[in-house]
């Protein structure tokens, strides 16, 4: 497994973390029916192409099997290929956000336990909710910071 800090964000390369970010969401956020996961996708791409950081996990072929955006020191999204879970890739790329870019401060959906746990276990602690997402949709957010 390689982290590689992309520049070059092609189409191609755009079109396989939606994919990750999908098949991902399909499996850890329960809450979601697939309308809304249909939805919300239309604006993964923007979001992949507009964050300040985008670090990738490839696979030994060089396929994109995970990702994190990172903007100023918030990590703001962190997916993993439901194939590749539980291999640490989440804990590698946390930590490597943390090293390199000092990264101390997220937000996770309330309804997605496991993602909140795995946060907690990385020394992440919540500071305070919401009841609706950025967007103003009604997904409570926790918002987490560095113990």
């Amino acid at each position: 497994m390689k982290i590689i800090n992309v520049k070059d964000r092609n189409s191609m390369l755009i079109k396989q973390l939606v994919k990750v970010w999908k098949a991902s969401v399909k499996e850890t956020h329960l809450f979601l029916s697939d309308l809304e996961i249909e939805n919300i996708e239309k604006y993964v791409s923007q979001a992949l192409a507009e964050i300040s950081h985008l670090i990738v996990v490839e696979n030994q072929s060089g396929v994109p099997v995970a990702f994190m955006g990172i903007d100023e020191q918030k990590l703001e999204m962190l997916f993993i290929d439901p194939k590749e879970r539980g291999h640490g890739l989440g804990r590698k790329l946390v930590e490597y956000g943390m090293k390199e870019y000092s990264i101390n401060e997220l937000g996770v959906n309330e309804q997605n336990p496991q993602a909140k746990g795995f946060y907690e276990h990385m020394g992440f602690e919540v500071y305070k909710r919401t009841e609706v997402d950025e967007n103003g949709m009604p997904y409570p957010i926790l918002y987490m910071k560095l113990s």
